[in-house]
């Protein structure tokens, strides 16, 4: 933090400047003694950057228009030398490019759930004009109707909400108040697009497998770089991604490392890519890694390619690498399967031009697509803190398109975006659907993981900001298990249900007759899908993948560090540990039947014959009763029939026997008895007492 006088000295400049653009950005301060936290300092320095860079950018201009004229000078005079013109280095054409794209700067489409066409928005000190454009009439509509109303007002007019309701009521439509929640959990909404505002974008490929298998190798193979000379030991350390070129299409790829420690790096990759490859070295075969991989790409959800590296080694035995795959659940082409299985050589270059032609096709056929005239959306694939430059980001957009000098909120940071750069580390003005780029500009680091959208200023950006880091704040004192035996019932959904389990046993015995009794359970509408199924102890790995599939981990004879437990309380992750299978059966098959809504079936109460009707001006009309059968009780449901007919279906209001009010009347007494919300009561009626009671499974 920093006084308003200590930042304008800082940035070299006159306090009241500063004074004048924190009122422009909202920001609260008066005086030179007041303080300024990190948000204000952020948004303070991206706003001064832009005018710095408007000044430089009407110098460019200034300079452009004077070799212009230089050059029409020239020609007018041929008999004196010609001067050459000033040549405009890289950085005055980028400056260039930027100034061209700001002035271009089109309104792009709101990433916000689309609403019903029925339903107009009601936003803060709405004028007449505003409320015409959302409701699509003409205003001088609206302001007659008003004035029929005796209000004097004019299309520059602020309507308050109740008087916009009677105006949109008469329209048939339905008035709502605008609420930032809704844009506020933007992972939590599915952006519509118009079938023609899509265009084809590159597929985004995530590459997985076993430690020293020739994941980098292959990319670097693919890139013609050489990135694994330059990492330590020879193992990638971060998740990276770039974009190669192939007969002329582009693809995106993420680098995962492929050691056991960075297992949660490679979970992430897989929850933003479209198609995953599966490396497997041809003299090596499937190890522990490899599966782990199958695991959190089926997780994903993607299709998945095969990829035998090392098939240039003595020892290269293909077949086997397919065999085991298929035993894994991978079932090749050739074999009557779906998984296109890919043989290759990274240091050769054999069959690599066959792996990027099989993600293309597997492109063509799922036709991915986006929008690129909308707001930007997309994911953090990897985060820094530089002590100069501040918070550094890489990105994948994933739809829209991503702009410098966008408002940006990524998680609960938000900024403008100051910087812009490709794989390639070029500075550029925009970035398109599934390309991977580096931005700075924020006013906090943001995790792996999290999602990023651009608006359209940057105090929406602020305020949606303020309201997410709310949301977590409140998340985090609710402390919630991810997935519980207890809870699973609120967080699943309609539809399907599934219980996902990852299975770890002391013996392969164990495991698969775990994994078999828990299939064998048969709830209708609900199943158990194991995602797991291994031998040993409770790892860091099967933490970080029931985190990501929100699933249960079942532990048959063996026992987790209190490291491992930490991790899997931190992440909200519930282990259960059994030594008796039929115990692990039981209880899965209670919470199965605890997931499914529950079965209700009609009981009948009592029955009661109308006799009498009292009229009374402010209860309504009182039916004198006699019951007839069973009890008759206060708040139960009822049915009037009459003639055989039920006419009514409601709720017992008012219960009285003489004069005093009571909970039931049995059988053979005589009662006095109101129905909420019906009054039309007659002699010769019935009512019929009954309530909703839950049936066992």
């Amino acid at each position: 933090m920093m006084s308003v006088k200590e930042y304008a000295e800082d940035i070299n400049r006159e306090v009241s400047e500063v004074l004048n653009k924190c009122f422009e950005l909202d920001i609260d301060v008066k005086n030179e003694d007041d303080m300024l936290d990190d948000e204000a300092i952020t948004m303070l320095d991206n706003s001064f950057d832009e005018i710095s860079e408007e000044l430089e950018n009407e110098e460019i201009e200034e300079e452009v228009a004077l070799e212009e004229s230089s050059m029409k000078a020239v020609k007018a005079d041929k008999k004196k030398p010609a001067k050459l013109p000033k040549k405009v280095d890289s950085k005055k054409s980028l400056a260039q490019k930027k100034k061209a794209m700001y002035k271009s700067k089109e309104k792009l489409q709101s990433n916000a759930p689309v609403r019903n066409e029925n339903v107009v928005l009601y936003k803060e000190n709405m004028t007449i004009a505003e409320l015409a454009e959302a409701m699509g009439v003409a205003a001088s509509e609206i302001i007659k109707k008003l004035f029929s109303l005796g209000l004097m007002v004019n299309i520059n007019s602020v309507i308050s909400f109740e008087n916009a309701e009677i105006i949109v009521l008469d329209y048939g439509k339905e008035l709502k108040k605008e609420e930032t929640a809704n844009v506020a959990n933007f992972e939590e909404f599915e952006v519509v697009d118009k079938e023609e505002d899509l265009v084809p974008r590159p597929p985004v490929v995530t590459i997985m497998g076993h430690v020293d298998h020739g994941k980098t190798t292959l990319l670097d193979a693919i890139r013609k770089t050489n990135v694994a000379e330059g990492e330590a030991g020879g193992i990638t350390q971060a998740i990276s991604a770039y974009q190669v070129k192939y007969n002329d299409k582009l693809i995106t790829f993420i680098d995962t490392p492929g050691h056991a420690a960075f297992t949660e790096m490679r979970a992430r990759g897989a929850s933003i890519t479209d198609i995953v490859i599966i490396i497997v070295a041809a003299d090596d075969g499937v190890m522990p890694q490899t599966r782990e991989a199958i695991d959190h790409a089926k997780a994903a959800g993607v299709p998945i390619i095969v990829a035998i590296n090392k098939m240039d080694k003595p020892g290269a035995n293909p077949d086997k690498v397919m065999n085991d795959m298929a035993e894994a659940g991978l079932m090749p082409e050739e074999w009557g399967g779906d998984i296109i299985f890919t043989k290759l050589s990274a240091v050769t270059g054999e069959g690599i031009g066959e792996l990027l032609e099989n993600i293309l096709l597997i492109a063509e056929v799922n036709n991915y697509r986006a929008n690129p005239n909308r707001y930007a959306m997309g994911t953090v694939v990897e985060s820094k803190l530089d002590k100069h430059v501040g918070p550094i980001v890489t990105v994948l957009v994933q739809n829209g398109t991503l702009r410098l000098g966008d408002p940006i909120v990524v998680g609960t940071a938000f900024g403008k975006i100051r910087t812009l750069r490709n794989d390639k580390g070029e500075e550029i003005t925009k970035a398109l659907p599934s390309q991977p780029v580096e931005i700075t500009g924020l006013n906090e680091v943001p995790s792996a993981g999290d999602r990023f959208m651009t608006f359209a200023t940057e105090k929406e950006a602020k305020n949606i900001a303020s309201e997410r880091k709310e949301q977590a704040r409140a998340r985090e004192n609710k402390a919630k298990s991810a997935v519980s035996l207890d809870d699973l019932f609120a967080k699943i959904g309609e539809g399907l249900k599934e219980i996902n389990v990852i299975i770890k046993a002391d013996v392969n015995g164990s495991a698969e007759a775990v994994k078999n009794s828990l299939q064998k359970i048969e709830v209708d509408g609900v199943k158990i899908n194991v995602i797991r199924s291994s031998v040993g102890g409770i790892t860091e790995s099967d933490i970080v993948l029931a985190k990501a599939s929100n699933a249960i981990i079942i532990g048959f004879n063996v026992r987790p560090s209190k490291g491992i437990q930490d991790k899997a309380k931190d992440e909200g992750v519930e282990i259960r540990f059994y030594n008796i299978i039929y115990k692990a059966v039981e209880e899965m098959e209670a919470a199965m039947k605890g997931m499914l809504d529950p079965e209700y079936e009609e009981k009948i109460l009592g029955t009661a014959d109308i006799r009498q009707i009292f009229k009374f001006s402010k209860v309504g009309n009182i039916a004198g009763c006699s019951v007839s059968d069973g009890v008759i009780k206060r708040d139960a449901q009822a049915r009037i029939i009459r003639d055989g007919v039920v006419i009514y279906d409601g709720k017992i209001g008012s219960l009285q026997r003489e004069k005093d009010s009571v909970k039931e009347v049995k059988k053979g007494y005589e009662c006095g008895i109101t129905i909420d919300g019906f009054n039309d009561i007659k002699i010769g009626d019935t009512i019929e007492a009954y309530e909703m009671v839950e049936v066992k499974r």
